[in-house]
């Protein structure tokens, strides 16, 4: 059993003021608790904030390559230990094995990397005639991050918030605390100073309000849920504070007539379901040619049902349990919904696969018969559903594809690179990619509509974390 009951502030470890209460840390594919986890309160939250203000005016006006020095400490810290961030990252949120070596747990290192590479020649300052503009850190950034890419979402706001000269206050996901403990341990280790790097557990409505509402933090970036972005937004609103929100999606996957559809269908079930399908830009809304929509049926059936879903520490298994009680809960009531709703399950369904009798493990499920306005359609489910719809014409794709709420992510398959480009640009998703494309953490990331603002990765993802002043001789 793990114990997890400090906090990492002012350049230490802490006890928390008032002791605390405690929450066990559940393995997902057991239901058993692993670990125990001290939450902190408001006012261990007034305390990282403090010691971050404090920091602040030093590292603000450290050099470019102080910076850089820095963050290539923590990447090289970060790559001694990678192993032991990709088993942590496998025991508290279920992800397969495979997949946290493979990508939840490297991820980290290549967003360290792209941010060195882009600091090296960020414009903090240039000369417009007799104007200089000067871009200077904004202050004191408090990082709101969720469970199902933790070390992403940590490292993606860390590095360009300490690439700006910021200080920072992180709140990771309580239902990911292992790899955070590891990661801040990354961070003392390689010789931050202290203040400028601080991290405390806490619940959103009291660690997380509080954070948004300080009157001493400048910024809050979140990565979560639409409805807790709201709840942020409207926290920091009196302070007027610049809030940077990357929140929820329900992407489509727009496969043109065009396309080979045997293996457009398998990339995007593929896409769909990786991480249990616990992932913001999944593609879980499949538009495919409706005289060819059966058989994009049956292929994407037929490759929901190959999937070996098991013990997460099992070298081949592919998909592992989702990341708690509440996430799996919630699956199994929108697949029920569905169903209610009158779409067909093509595979999948209510209740765990074959064989596995306890853990918060579900059904690769595809529901076929799906209409846009159907619940499945439109709400984000957060776990291995897809949806496939059909359409009469690209005009309709693209209409289908636009009428959602969210707009974080899209995704077209065409054997034409000028036409998917065409259809790329009439998207209205803050990122899109083309034929299966990987993800790219030099270009900016973020979403349109309710899937939030503000951008992260590349030079944008710094510059969240600057504010402007015109200089005029």
């Amino acid at each position: 059993m793990k114990t997890l009951n400090r906090f990492y502030i002012n350049g230490g470890w802490v006890e928390p003021i008032e002791g605390g209460k405690t929450m066990d840390i559940v393995s997902p594919a057991t239901e058993l608790p692993i670990g125990q986890l001290t939450l902190g309160s408001a006012h261990d939250a007034d305390r990282a904030v403090a010691a971050a203000r404090a920091a602040f005016p030093a590292w603000s006006e450290s050099s470019r390559e102080s910076r850089i020095a820095l963050l290539e400490r923590i990447a090289a810290c970060y790559r001694e230990r990678i192993g032991e961030l990709a088993q942590a990252v496998c025991e508290e949120i279920g992800a397969p094995i495979s997949l946290c070596k493979s990508l939840q747990a490297p991820i980290g290192i290549a967003h360290l990397q792209a941010t060195i590479d882009t600091l090296r020649h960020f414009p903090f300052e240039d000369t417009r005639g007799k104007s200089i503009v000067r871009r200077e850190a904004i202050g004191v950034a408090a990082l709101i991050t969720p469970w199902n890419w933790p070390l992403n979402q940590i490292v993606a706001k860390v590095a360009p918030a300490l690439a700006a000269g910021c200080t920072v206050v992180l709140k990771p996901s309580e239902f990911a605390p292992l790899d955070a403990m590891i990661f801040a341990t990354i961070v003392h280790e390689a010789g931050t100073p202290p203040g400028v790097f601080n991290m405390i557990f806490g619940e959103g409505r009291e660690v997380g309000a509080r954070l948004s509402s300080h009157p001493h933090v400048d910024m809050v970036s979140i990565t979560g849920s639409t409805r807790a972005g709201v709840e942020v937004a409207i926290s920091a609103a009196p302070t007027v504070k610049r809030v940077a929100q990357e929140l929820g999606g329900k992407s489509p996957l727009l496969i043109l007539d065009d396309a080979d559809l045997q293996m457009a269908v398998a990339i995007g079930v593929a896409q769909c379901m990786a991480n249990s399908g616990q992932t913001c830009v999944a593609p879980t809304r499949m538009l495919v040619p409706r005289a060819r929509y059966e058989e994009a049926v049956t292929i994407a059936a037929a490759v929901a049902n190959a999937i070996p879903v098991g013990d997460p520490s099992n070298e081949a298994t592919k998909m592992g349990p989702l990341a708690n009680r509440a996430q799996f809960d919630k699956v199994q009531r929108m697949i029920g919904l569905g169903i209610e709703e009158g779409a067909r399950l093509a595979t999948g369904g209510l209740g765990r696969p074959k064989g596995l009798t306890q853990g918060f493990y579900t059904k690769p499920t595809v529901f076929a018969d799906v209409h846009n306005h159907m619940k499945i359609a439109r709400e984000e489910i957060f776990g291995p559903v897809l949806c496939v719809l059909p359409y009469e014409d690209e005009a309709e794709a693209i209409a289908i594809a636009n009428d959602s709420d969210y707009g974080l992510a899209a995704y077209v398959a065409s054997d034409d690179p000028d036409r998917a480009r065409r259809v790329a640009a009439k998207l209205r998703a803050g990122s899109v990619r083309i034929n299966g494309a990987m993800l790219d953490v030099t270009v900016p990331f973020g979403g349109y509509k309710t899937s939030g603002n503000g951008r992260e990765y590349g030079a944008e993802g710094i510059a969240e974390y600057l504010e402007c002043k015109s200089v005029t001789m």
